[in-house]
């Protein structure tokens, strides 16, 4: 009986830490995309004419934004799963 329990426990305990971890890495790949989005509204910003390029500098901005805060999330998924 005290084997089922200690079996149940630590499936119960690499579950959740299984779930931790794949927040993380979701979080992260997010960030990945939202910086590679980044990138390509700079290399169009810097390609078109004044107003389209005010645009793509904005989008850039916003994808900036999105990155730091899935990096955010993404650091503080990962040191709960190290908890």
């Amino acid at each position: 009986m005290k084997h089922l329990i200690t079996a149940i426990a630590l499936a119960f305990a690499a579950s959740a830490a299984f779930a931790q971890a794949t927040t993380a890495v979701k979080e992260a790949g997010k960030a990945t995309a939202e910086t590679a989005k980044q990138a390509g509204e700079n290399v169009k910003s810097a390609t078109t004419k004044e107003p389209a390029s005010t645009v793509h500098s904005a989008k850039a901005d916003v994808h900036k934004a999105k990155a730091k805060r899935h990096g955010r999330k993404a650091k503080a998924a990962a040191k709960e799963a190290v908890k």
